[in-house]
């Protein structure tokens, strides 16, 4: 994983401006952004149940992640969401794993992810192939292929 420097900020001045441009950046990124709700270890899989707040959730093998499979069911039992349920915090351990890193880790999900993308983004439709499609539709429609016989 990229490690990320934290930036300080010690000498700006915050003014109600500030503020409110914080909150509005805060609210933009948590639309956009994996953030969990609920976290379980199962020790009958031996996974951690990840879910979020429309009611979904994902499985992840600890045996999967090098960060996670050393540890004792002791340790994973106490493993808790941290930074607003972007990731999974074990603090005697000073472990701090982000769920997405976790996610994008698996082949399988991340097949599954760009799948589903490549699907959603078939479906779109720009500008231009609305004006094809009527122009063609002026024209009679999609032409008919000939087949020219061999």
């Amino acid at each position: 994983m990229k490690p990320i420097k934290a930036r300080e900020h010690a000498d700006e001045v915050i003014t109600r401006e500030v503020l409110t441009e914080a909150i509005n950046q805060g609210r933009k990124r948590s639309q956009c952004s994996l953030h969990a709700t609920t976290l379980e270890y199962l020790s009958t899989f031996k996974a951690l149940a990840i879910g979020f707040s429309d009611k979904t959730a994902v499985l992840l093998p600890v045996d999967n992640y090098a960060e996670l499979r050393d540890l004792p069911p002791e340790d994973l039992e106490l493993i808790e969401l941290g930074f607003a349920g972007s990731a999974l915090c074990l603090e005697h351990k000073d472990l701090h794993v982000s769920i997405a890193g976790l996610i994008s880790a698996s082949d399988s999900l991340m097949a599954m992810a760009a799948s589903i993308i490549a699907a959603r983004n078939g479906r779109r439709s720009s500008v231009a192939k609305a004006n094809a499609s009527k122009a063609n539709g002026l024209k009679g429609g999609r032409p008919r292929k000939v087949i020219v016989p061999s």
